[in-house]
């Protein structure tokens, strides 16, 4: 396996950006995930990492070498896509071994390597069987396969699990995070899933627009946003914000809210009078009947293990996750309380992150 560095790069469709200026690194045996939703630039970048579309500036390195403008064909990298693309007229053996066949490699190594890679996925008792009977997941396994068993340098992968259902989905999502660690194999991933992302992945990252709005782990982007956008786009419900207008100066440790004082993360620079917006994630709040800051019952979504309650506050809608067995009457009003250490600072206006004990550094595209 190998690195992938990526420099610089962009693309750009006539007067369309598609990718702006992206600049990551893939370590050697590390499983990316690029996150966005549709039209974000994801597929693009991946497709330029492929060699299957050539950027309009910016460099590609794989293993250290530069193969920007490499063909797809000289790059060893394995590429699955959304549709299985399998070939119906053969079984699973021959599409397995279809690729080590087009290379000409001796029918005993084709062999070899077909049943390997099948016991790796275990799918070794249907080599017989023909592809087109087969349910999603196992056709799955089976494209996965075809990659496998080249063993090329890092593995592609666009939206594979989008046309299963819900629950073939979260099996194969632990299955590939399995699989990746069974082999160390490169990978970067595409998905507007955020689940997927966060379960599967050692980084992500958060594009927007053709811009790589945060680059870091799973954990690093849920606790630590850098944008109004990631703190939003990721998070199930998201993170809540509450606009204020600031006056706030260097080593001030709390914020004016509806006229309830709010402690928040030390601020390190005085800042001019804007717009901005305090944002906390919903398990970040409880309910206090000795708070100044104090809204309605707006609703509830009941969850099993704990529920979502919606107060209708004057800064809006605030939800927060709290457990199951408190009941609420729709219209009571409670008092919320935040939890200082967990809060984040935006400014409106750029969007970006400004409190500087929770910003988190990021790479734009």
């Amino acid at each position: 396996m190998a690195d992938i560095r990526i420099e610089n790069l962009r693309k750009e469709f006539g007067s369309f950006v598609a990718v702006q200026d992206s600049c990551f690194t893939v370590n050697d045996g590390e499983f990316l995930a690029l996150l966005g939703p549709s039209g974000c630039g994801k597929t693009t970048t991946l497709r330029m990492i492929a060699g299957l579309e050539l950027p309009s500036s910016g460099k590609i390195y794989l293993d250290g070498e530069d193969v920007t403008f490499n063909r797809a064909s000289a790059r060893d990298i394995a590429f699955v896509f959304q549709l299985f693309a399998l070939y119906p007229h053969m079984n699973v053996r021959r599409n397995i071994g279809f690729p080590l066949l087009s290379q000409g490699m001796a029918k005993a190594e084709i062999r070899q390597r077909v049943e390997e890679t099948a016991r790796l996925l275990q799918i070794d008792h249907i080599l017989n069987r023909s592809v087109s009977g087969l349910a999603g997941g196992d056709r799955q396994r089976v494209a996965l396969g075809r990659a496998i068993v080249r063993r090329p340098k890092c593995f592609l992968m666009d939206e594979p699990l989008g046309t299963l259902d819900a629950e073939f989905r979260e099996i194969m999502v632990h299955e590939l995070r399995e699989l990746h660690n069974r082999i160390h194999a490169t990978t970067v991933y595409v998905t507007h899933d955020q689940h997927e992302a966060m379960a599967m992945a050692d980084k992500i990252a958060v594009m927007n627009h053709g811009v790589i709005e945060q680059f870091g782990t799973p954990q690093e982007i849920y606790a630590k946003p850098a944008t109004m956008y990631v703190a939003d786009f990721i998070g199930s419900p998201p993170m809540n914000f509450m606009r204020f207008t600031s006056g706030l100066k260097s080593g001030d440790k709390s914020i004016l809210l509806d006229g309830a004082d709010v402690a928040v993360p030390e601020i390190r620079e005085d800042m001019a009078e804007s717009e901005l917006a305090l944002g906390v994630r919903p398990e970040h709040i409880r309910f206090s009947d000795a708070s100044r800051l104090r809204g309605a019952v707006y609703g509830s979504e009941y969850l099993g293990t704990n529920q979502v309650v919606a107060v209708e506050t004057p800064g809006g809608l605030i939800k927060a996750r709290v457990p199951a067995n408190r009941s609420f009457r729709i219209g009571e009003t409670v008092g919320l309380e935040f939890n200082p250490e967990k809060l984040a600072l935006f400014d409106c206006m750029s969007g970006r992150a400004v409190a500087s004990s929770l910003y988190q550094e990021t790479r734009h595209g």
